[in-house]
């Protein structure tokens, strides 16, 4: 591998992260421990984080992400490893080496092969459309 290749392809993933409305990155050498809240965007967790994570966007828990935190958020993507349980209004997704341990609340999950969920998922039954009473009229 050429000198300096790497580099280049990490700032290529990070300027394409920015295009998606990112607005937190953790990368790996932070720790975190404690509450984040954001109101919304997508968050990129590439470390060690404990605690409690709300998002009204996306978060998304990347290959080095260690995470230890009951999260809420609309759509959760999982590639590294969280413990906890977790409420997604949207969906969850757990890719190819993702590890979730831990309770799961959400109307729709996808697990790609080599993905691994180990817990309970709650799924609410959808709702039935409610249609408007139709007027009849009869002709006499």
């Amino acid at each position: 591998m050429p000198f300096g290749s790497g580099k280049n392809r990490r700032r290529r993933e990070l300027t394409e992260l920015l295009e998606d409305d990112l607005v937190g990155l953790l990368l790996p050498g932070a720790d975190f421990y404690g509450k984040m809240s954001f109101a919304s965007g997508m968050i990129r967790l590439d470390s060690h984080c404990r605690g409690e994570i709300t998002c009204e966007g996306t978060i998304m828990v990347g290959d080095q992400g260690e995470v230890e935190a009951d999260i809420h958020a609309r759509i959760i993507s999982i590639g590294g490893k969280v413990k906890g349980t977790i409420h997604a209004s949207e969906r969850i997704e757990i890719k190819e080496h993702g590890l979730l341990q831990g309770d799961i609340h959400t109307p729709c999950l996808v697990v790609d092969p080599g993905g691994f969920f180990d817990g309970q998922c709650h799924m609410a039954a959808p709702e039935p459309e409610k249609q408007p009473p139709q007027n009849i009229s009869v002709k006499k």
